[in-house]
């Protein structure tokens, strides 16, 4: 029955049916993480390794702690999402300045890889930001990091 119905069917069936922001959050989320790991496929890297690569990036360095906070991820998922990058060596994990830091960077094969996987990227960014149109695409990130900042603070 729902398989044969109008995506736009489908959708607004869902929205009533379960007016969670939870579930209809996740839903997006993991409807969006299916689509960009099929289109970064070709570069070998999966949506979750890309944003990794893309942070550490721009932070040029950053320890367990800090980039868990970025990310917004426990410990324990971001040290799973790492392990096949620091085995393909993407990403080291240097010697602080005291022993117990143990800041992570990302190495030239790292910066190389996500230099190469960045096209895909963003072809499917721009199919995205370019069917719902730039106004929506704004009001929607400012509506993510609103709902992002009301629940951080209760947790």
């Amino acid at each position: 029955m729902f398989k044969e119905m109008p995506k736009e069917s489908l959708y607004e069936f869902v929205r009533q049916a379960v007016p969670c922001v939870g579930f209809n959050t996740r839903r997006a989320t993991r409807l969006v993480t299916q689509y960009y790991d099929k289109t970064l496929a070709p570069s070998g890297l999966r949506s979750t390794q890309y944003s990794l690569l893309s942070a550490l990036s721009m932070m040029d360095e950053a320890s367990m702690q800090e980039l868990a906070h970025i990310l917004a991820m426990d410990r324990t998922t971001l040290t799973r999402n790492l392990s096949p990058l620091l085995r393909k060596g993407l990403v080291k994990v240097k010697v602080g300045s005291d022993r117990r830091s143990r800041p992570l960077t990302l190495t030239p094969k790292g910066q190389s890889t996500l230099e190469k996987a960045l096209p895909y990227w963003e072809k499917a960014q721009s199919r995205i930001v370019n069917e719902i149109g730039a106004e929506q695409w704004d009001l929607m990130m400012r509506g993510l990091h609103q709902i992002s900042m009301i629940v951080e603070e209760n947790t």
